[in-house]
C-alpha cells in the first residue's frame, strides 16, 4: 500500500544556479538528496550483463547526470535545512500539490494518516506543538492603556520592574523591633525561592529528547538573563554543573538521572505529573536516541529506550503526592522550592488547589499548545484544553479559597511573543515559559519529526555529525537576544498601563478586554468585553 503515499513536500534544485558544492546533501538528516551517480550506479549493477544499446544508453545518461543532485522526495519533512545553507539559494521546498478529491470531512491529512497506520499497524506519532487550527483565545484578548487621567509611564525614563521570585508567600510580614537606621527586623520566615530578573523561563527540555549542545545554550542563556532553565527528566550532564544555580531540576515518573546530589544542585525541583502535549500519559525515548552521554546522565544502558510511566508508581492520590513533596523538601534541607508540573485539563482548577494544599510552592500549567519531542498525534491534538482557561480556572479557585500566595504560577504552552507573556501575566501567572519559541530561536523550522532523531539543526538529536552543527554560544546569544527583546517590550507594555512593576500586573484581569468572544468564555476568563 506504500504506494498510496504520496509524498508531502517536492524538493526543486534549480540546476542552473546548482554549483554542486554538496552542502545539501551533506546537509540533511533524512536523506532526502543525493547526487545523481549513486543512483546511476545502482542502475548499472542491475544491467551489468546486459549488452547493447541498452547498456550505451544507459553509459551516456551517467555522463550527463553524474554531478546532479536528486532528491527522494517521500523522505522530505520541509526542515529547511538545505534551503537555508544552499550558497547559490537553488534549492525549494514546496507542498506537494497533488490534487485531492474535495471533501470537508475527510481532509488530506486523514487520509494520509489512515493510509500510513494501514501500512505498519502502529501509532501515528509528532513532535512539536499542536498545529490545528483551534481558537485562539489570546489573540482575542486586547489589554487595556492608560493616557491622560492615569498618565502611561516612559520605561526609558523611570524605573521600571521586571524582577519576580518563584515560590510560596507569606500571608503577612511581622516585624520586630531592631537595631540599626530602620529600627526594625523582620520576624516573618520566608520561604526559598527562586529569582527571576524578568518574568521568563526556559521550561522542561531533557538531554535526550534534545542535544546536549541546545541544553548547553539554554543554561548560558538562562544565566546571563537572570532566569532559569529546566532540565526536563533526564538528568543533568556534567558539563551543566557549573549552571547549576539557574536550573531546575525536575523528578518524572522514570526517575532517570535522579540521585541526592541531582536534587541539592539545582535552584528548585520540579516533579513532572503531566504535560500539555499529552496529559495523562507517559514518555517515550527511543534506543537510537540514548548514546553514551544520554546513559550515563540518565543512569540507563545505552541503547535502551526509555520509558516513562504514564503514573509515577508512588504517587495515585494527593497525599501520596504530599509524601513526595515533603520528601524532596527533606533531601534538600528545605532550602529549595519545590514544584509541581500539571497538563491543562477540564479539572485543573481542582488538581492545582490540591496540589497548592499538599506543600508545592510553584505550579506549572502546560497548555495543550505546548510543544514535546513525541507523542502520538492523536493525544495531542484531541485531549487537553487552552492555557488561557485553565490559567484563568486555577488562579481564580485558589484565590477564592485563600491560598493564591502559597504558591507560585508559571504557565506554559504555545507563547508566541512578548503579548501572551503580558496578557498571560494579567490572568494570573507569576512566570511565562517559553519553549517552542526558544528552539526556534536556536534554528527549529517545526518539521515536527523530532522523535526520529534526524534533525538537521542539530537540536532534537543526538548524531555527532548532526549535534556538532549547532554552535552552543551562538545560540545562547540568541537566545539572550530573545529574552532581552521580549523583556523590552514587556516594559513598554507595563509603561502603556501605567504599571512600573510586573508584579502589579500579576492577576489583574481588569487590564484585559475580550474581542469576539461569548459571555460564557468571558466568564470564564474573568474578563470584560471590549467597551465596557
Amino acid at each position: 500500500m506504500s504506494n498510496y503515499l504520496p509524498p508531502e513536500y517536492l524538493v526543486r534544485i534549480d540546476e542552473g544556479r546548482c554549483r554542486r558544492c554538496g552542502e545539501c546533501v551533506r546537509g540533511c538528516g533524512f536523506g532526502t538528496l543525493a547526487f545523481a551517480h549513486g543512483a546511476w550506479k545502482d542502475a548499472m549493477s542491475v544491467f551489468k550483463h546486459d549488452q547493447g544499446d541498452l547498456q550505451q544508453v544507459l553509459a551516456r545518461i551517467k555522463e550527463n547526470v553524474t554531478d546532479r543532485v536528486v532528491a527522494d522526495h517521500h523522505k522530505c519533512v520541509q526542515c529547511h535545512y538545505c534551503v537555508s545553507h544552499c550558497p547559490e539559494g537553488a534549492v525549494s521546498v514546496q507542498p506537494n500539490p497533488l490534487a485531492y478529491r474535495g471533501n470537508h470531512h475527510w481532509r488530506p491529512e486523514y487520509l494520509k494518516n489512515i493510509w500510513r497506520q494501514a501500512n505498519t499497524g502502529g501509532m501515528v506519532l509528532t513532535g512539536a506543538g499542536n498545529d490545528k487550527a483551534y481558537f485562539s483565545y489570546f489573540d482575542h484578548m486586547v489589554l487595556d492603556a492608560c493616557q491622560v487621567t492615569n498618565p502611561s509611564i516612559d520605561p526609558l525614563r523611570e524605573p521600571m520592574e521586571l524582577r519576580t521570585y518563584l515560590g510560596a508567600r507569606p500571608d503577612g510580614l511581622e516585624l520586630e523591633p531592631g537595631p540599626g537606621p530602620r529600627g526594625a527586623v523582620l520576624k516573618t520566615r520566608l520561604a526559598p525561592a527562586v529569582r527571576l530578573d524578568t518574568p521568563l523561563v526556559f521550561p522542561a527540555m531533557s538531554y535526550g529528547a534534545i542535544s546536549l549542545n541546545a541544553q548547553k545554550a539554554l543554561a548560558r542563556a538562562a544565566k546571563a538573563c537572570g532566569v532559569v532553565m529546566n532540565t526536563g527528566e533526564g538528568g543533568m550532564h556534567e558539563d551543566l554543573y557549573p549552571f547549576a544555580d539557574w536550573m531546575i531540576v525536575q523528578v518524572a515518573s522514570g526517575r532517570f538521572g535522579v540521585n541526592p546530589g541531582y536534587l541539592r544542585r539545582g535552584a528548585a525541583v520540579e516533579i513532572k505529573i503531566g504535560q500539555g502535549a499529552k496529559p495523562g500519559i507517559g514518555g517515550h525515548l527511543p534506543g537510537e536516541k540514548v548514546d553514551e552521554g544520554v546513559s550515563q546522565t540518565r543512569m540507563i544502558p545505552v541503547g535502551s529506550d526509555a520509558l516513562s510511566p504514564a503514573p509515577h508508581h508512588d504517587i495515585y492520590s494527593i497525599e501520596d503526592l504530599s509524601q513526595l513533596i515533603y520528601a524532596l523538601k527533606e533531601a534538600t534541607e528545605y532550602s529549595k522550592p519545590v514544584s509541581v508540573k500539571i497538563g491543562a485539563v477540564h479539572n485543573v482548577a481542582a488538581i492545582a488547589s490540591g496540589v497548592a494544599r499538599a506543600g508545592a510552592d510553584i505550579i506549572t500549567v502546560d497548555g495543550f499548545r505546548g510543544g514535546t519531542g513525541a507523542t502520538p498525534l492523536a493525544i495531542r491534538d484531541h485531549v487537553g484544553i487552552p492555557v488561557e482557561m485553565a490559567l484563568a480556572a486555577v488562579d481564580d479557585r485558589l484565590r477564592q479559597e485563600g491560598i493564591r500566595n502559597h504558591v507560585s504560577l508559571v504557565v506554559s504552552g504555545g507563547i508566541r511573543h512578548s503579548g501572551d507573556v503580558a496578557k498571560a501575566i494579567a490572568l494570573g501567572a507569576d512566570a511565562v515559559a517559553l519553549g517552542t519559541a526558544a528552539l526556534i530561536a536556536m534554528g527549529c523550522r517545526l518539521c515536527q519529526k523530532c522523535y526520529t532523531g534526524n534533525c538537521s539543526w542539530g537540536i532534537t538529536t543526538q548524531r555527532p555529525h548532526l549535534t556538532r552543527r549547532l554552535d552552543p554560544d551562538r545560540a545562547a546569544e540568541n537566545l539572550t537576544n530573545l529574552i532581552r527583546g521580549w523583556s523590552l517590550e514587556l516594559k513598554e507594555i507595563l509603561g502603556a498601563l501605567g504599571l512600573n512593576a510586573v508584579e502589579s500586573l500579576r492577576g489583574s484581569r481588569l487590564r484585559l478586554r475580550g474581542v469576539g468572544l461569548p459571555e460564557s468564555d468571558l466568564r470564564v476568563l474573568g474578563i470584560k468585553n471590549a467597551g465596557v
